[in-house]
């Protein structure tokens, strides 16, 4: 009796152990049809109860999970296919341009003018990089002494190419950079080639004359320092001097103390005096009536390409506690100074004069020299002779702190507008001359 109790018991204990690996099996491990999961409040009439009909089984919400599903695939496919087109027509309305810095006014194009960053920091870096999106471009900088033809990765079919043309070694190295664009121009890797160019001083430019498409050449576009007889304003663009980035000069952020605090000298002068030049007269005036007692001077008979620290501290200390930056011609009318000045808001006292050479010699130039300054309303001092600075000095002691200060703002607003200025036309220039070469 206690043996077939016993077995009852074991028979019952397998029988629930069965039931529960089926009901196990049937809750998580038997296959689901490919329909949606279906929302619980939609069930309102109790347990589903399935009816055979022939080998399938009836499934009251099928209709709508299929509804659910053609819609949501419908949906998914409408928007891969937006993405599509907004791609496409990114590509088809911008383009990517490549600025190859391999001259130090290219530093001023991209981080003056554009405002763009470079990573690292570091101005010793054998590579820097940057890039941002302005108008219908994105573009992308590259700089350092790793940069060199062949050893770098082209990333964009359209160039800007920033070389120094000032003298002869100089224009050996441009051109191996433009005999490199050409290659890649006659190999299909390249559609369009601009071209930065730090020109000569008497703007003896002759030599990149046949690289310019107008000449059969492939260059699109140049953009050239100083005033160039050429410029024609369609492919030909003058193009400022800018700072001394080869010496450092940093982009200045203009502070209240910059703008409202008085500044304890009249005027700065510093740099090379060379024999028979203007520049000695300037020496000569100054020190008529101790008027180098109230400006800040400091002559040197030898230029000097390299700064020291001490030395660049005191002259960027000079156009700050300056009201005024004397800006005497040297081999050109055009020179580093004036734009220094400006960042400082210190007024450029500019002798407005014409150097010896070919720059200016065309109908196109009627206020050369400084062309594009005086063209953008430049709100400068030009003097024609350093005779007439004493009178200007006089002046200068006779004006209020507060006059001086709205002078700073103006100036201050118009160098900043300037810059922008350049910066749309370089974006324009561009864009006119590829996006209409793509069309055609």
């Amino acid at each position: 009796m206690r043996g077939a109790r016993k077995r009852l018991c074991s028979a019952l204990i397998a029988a629930y152990v069965l039931f529960s690996l089926y009901a196990a099996y049937t809750v998580f491990l038997r296959p689901q049809r490919t329909a949606a999961s279906r929302p619980a409040h939609r069930d309102r009439r109790g347990p589903r109860d399935h009816v055979a009909v022939g080998n399938e089984e009836w499934n009251p919400w099928e209709g709508d999970e299929k509804n659910e599903l053609v819609a949501s695939q419908q949906r998914y496919e409408a928007n891969l296919k937006m993405i599509k087109n907004a791609r496409s027509h990114l590509e088809q309305m911008s383009l990517r341009v490549q600025i190859w810095g391999k001259a130090a006014i290219g530093l001023y194009l991209w981080q003056h003018i554009f405002g763009g960053h470079l990573e690292p920091a570091e101005v010793t870096a054998q590579w820097r990089e940057g890039s941002q999106k302005a108008g219908k471009m994105y573009f992308s900088f590259i700089t350092g002494p790793s940069v060199v033809p062949g050893y770098f990765s082209v990333e964009a079919e359209n160039v800007v190419l920033v070389l120094n043309g000032r003298e002869k070694a100089k224009i050996t190295y441009a051109t191996q950079w433009l005999h490199y664009a050409q290659t890649l121009i006659q190999a299909h890797k390249l559609q369009h080639v601009a071209v930065v160019l730090l020109g000569s001083e008497q703007c003896s430019n002759e030599w990149i004359q046949p690289y310019l498409k107008r000449n059969g050449g492939f260059v699109n576009l140049l953009f050239v320092t100083y005033d160039y007889a050429l410029v024609n304003e369609e492919d030909i663009f003058q193009w400022p001097l800018g700072v001394a980035t080869y010496r450092n000069f940093p982009v200045v952020e203009p502070s209240w103390s910059m703008l409202h605090d008085p500044r304890s000298y009249l005027c700065n002068f510093l740099g090379t005096v060379y024999k028979n030049s203007s520049r000695e007269t300037l020496m000569e005036v100054l020190q008529q009536d101790g008027l180098d007692k109230i400006c800040w001077i400091a002559a040197r008979e030898q230029w000097q390409p390299q700064e020291t620290n001490e030395s660049f501290k005191n002259y960027q200390d000079a156009l700050l506690q300056s009201d005024l930056t004397l800006c005497p011609v040297g081999i050109n009318t055009e020179c580093y100074r004036i734009y220094e000045a400006c960042s400082y808001g210190s007024l450029p006292v500019v002798e407005d004069v014409m150097t010896p050479g070919d720059c200016g010699n065309s109908s196109m130039y009627h206020s050369a020299p400084l062309q594009l300054l005086k063209t953008m309303g430049a709100p400068f001092i030009f003097i024609k002779n350093w005779k007439e600075l004493p009178a200007v000095l006089e002046k200068e002691k006779k004006m209020s702190l507060q006059d001086k200060i709205q002078r700073r703002k103006k100036l201050l607003e118009w160098y900043r507008s300037f810059k922008a200025w350049m910066r749309q036309k370089f974006i324009n220039s561009l864009e006119n001359s590829f996006l209409s070469t793509d069309k055609g």
